[in-house]
């Protein structure tokens, strides 16, 4: 009778509709909604901290990230809207993610060493109603924008801030730290994360929140991390898949992440970073681990790490060695993958680092793969084929971009584009990429992007960028251009047509001109070819 009585009260104007809409909201992995629970069942607990001091705690986050939620609506962003983000590694850049997400909005992260032209693309193209960037950074005002985003400022309050743009420290404190309105699913898109192709134009992959909750639900076992003891060292960019990934899993446990600040690298810094603040998780790139482990052992030795990691290129065994030598007992795992996988497909573990040298491991849970043909047949163990994948880690598809969707997921699998082959255990082997990217110093450079600005000089006939292999950084891009009859064109006038028109790190280290580019019976430009004769 009492059961009967509540039921025909929520029927006639009580609440049970509220209350239904309130517990599907619970159920939800938005990590918007995680942030709450955190801020409810670890409210004193750091969340993250920066190395410069500044620290905030899961409360402390939570109300910030309602503060600038608020804020965002008031400036009328809502459910599906973009909201872009051009900062430095900083507490601010965490903050922007969480509160679009809270909205059930995208945060769509951006390079800070693009190039005016490369981000103009990048705003028009993801339709951002709010840019969220570094008072440093001025690159913004070098744009010609159809839309221009407004702008909020972070970083100073000197009174430099140009009329018209809001400062993000007077946003939060104008703005209420009542519980925004929660807002979107698993289901829904949360980040944009831009990543170029062979056409030179980048493609925005679509990462929804169960994409990223899959791959760090995969990662915590790979990684053998416990509930609410982990302290992650972010020393990758947080515009990078790289960095907002490896600090999730860290975040779903109730640990707390070490935002490095981004600056010419310092193996000595991230040492005394490591110890300072008790670390145990850390992954660099290779080039980053070879210049760490070539210091001098610390003194009193670092005790807090529990596992290292590296990827984004390959490593040689003396690298490996040196690891072991300088981290003995830590756990040492290598991770290969895409942005479009949110990223990891595959993980070798330190115990079979030495004995399958090259390879990239093994395809991690959850993701399903196959070395198949252009038919799309498997290839037999050890010959060479196109790895393709699919699970619950894969992206939705690339914003805006329908054709480059449907082409990517063909016969129902993600294409990669990366040439691999497997031996009689399953160990994967990368041969070559079918999407011509150059990995250097861990940045993705993409050479069809590269030819596209050369071939925009009036005196290049056509141009072809490759990698050559650099002690340093793995591999650097250099060009092989064919110039006009008439032309003096010269190495260094070619470099300065780049400045400006692309990032630093994507400008060919050498140009080389040639009478003619070599090609195949179907007239296409054979890179093998170069590759082979630029060895060197």
């Amino acid at each position: 009778m009492l059961v009967s009585a509540h039921l025909t009260s929520y029927l006639h104007g009580g609440t049970m509709s509220q209350d239904l809409d309130e517990l599907n909201q619970s159920r939800s992995m938005n990590l918007a909604a995680h942030l709450a629970r955190l801020a409810r069942t670890l409210p004193d607990a750091v969340a993250f901290k920066h190395d410069d001091g500044i620290e905030v705690t899961y409360r402390e986050l939570d109300a910030r990230v309602n503060r600038l939620a608020n804020a965002l609506v008031e400036r009328g962003v809502g459910l599906g809207d973009r909201v872009a983000a051009l900062m430095f590694n900083r507490i601010e850049f965490i903050e922007t993610y969480w509160a679009a997400w809270r909205l059930g909005a995208i945060c769509v992260p951006f390079n800070f060493r693009l190039s005016p032209p490369e981000l103009e693309y990048l705003l028009d193209d993801s339709g951002a109603k709010v840019l969220i960037l570094d008072a440093v950074l001025d690159t913004v005002d070098q744009m010609s924008l159809s839309q221009p985003p407004l702008r909020i400022w972070v970083g100073t309050n000197d009174g430099t801030r140009p009329a018209g743009i809001d400062a993000y420290d007077e946003v939060l404190a104008a703005a209420s730290d009542a519980p925004a309105p929660a807002a979107g699913s698993e289901c829904d898109t949360a980040i944009i994360m831009y990543t170029s192709g062979t056409t030179g134009r980048p493609k925005g992959a679509m990462l929804t929140h169960g994409n990223l909750l899959m791959q760090s639900a995969n990662l915590i076992p790979l990684f053998n991390m416990t509930w609410h003891s982990e302290v992650n060292l972010c020393a990758t960019p947080l515009f990078h898949i790289a960095g907002i990934g490896s600090l999730l899993p860290t975040f779903l446990l109730g640990g707390h992440t070490v935002i490095a600040p981004l600056a010419a690298f310092d193996p000595q810094a991230i040492l005394e970073t490591v110890r300072r603040y008790g670390v145990t998780t850390l992954f660099l790139v290779p080039t980053q681990w070879q210049a760490v482990c070539a210091l001098p052992p610390m003194d009193p030795p670092i005790t807090s790490l529990r596992r290292i990691s590296w990827g984004a290129s390959p490593t040689s065994i003396a690298i490996l060695e040196a690891m072991d030598r300088t981290f003995p007992g830590v756990a040492n795992v290598a991770v290969f993958g895409q942005t479009e996988m949110s990223p990891v497909t595959c993980a070798l573990d330190a115990e079979d680092a030495i004995r399958k040298i090259g390879s990239v491991g093994k395809p991690i849970p959850s993701v399903e793969s196959r070395i198949v043909d252009a038919a799309m047949h498997d290839v037999p163990v050890g010959e060479v084929g196109e790895i393709v994948y699919r699970g619950p880690t894969l992206m939705k598809g690339y914003w805006n971009k329908p054709d480059e969707t449907a082409a990517a997921f063909a016969a129902g699998w993600f294409h990669s584009g990366d040439l691999v082959r497997a031996d009689e255990e399953g160990f994967i082997y990368v041969v070559d990429r079918l999407k011509d990217m150059i990995i250097s110093g861990g940045e993705n450079i993409y050479c069809a992007e590269v030819e596209e600005v050369i071939h925009a000089h009036p005196e290049v006939v056509e141009a072809a960028v490759i990698g050559q292999p650099h002690d340093k950084w793995g591999e650097v891009p250099i060009a092989i251009v064919v110039r006009r009859p008439d032309s003096t064109l010269t190495e260094q006038t070619l470099l300065e047509h780049c400045a400006g028109r692309l990032a630093k790190f994507k400008w060919p280290q050498s140009v080389e001109f040639v009478a003619a580019l070599p090609r195949n019976a179907s007239g296409k430009v054979t890179k093998h070819t170069l590759r082979a004769d630029h060895a060197e």
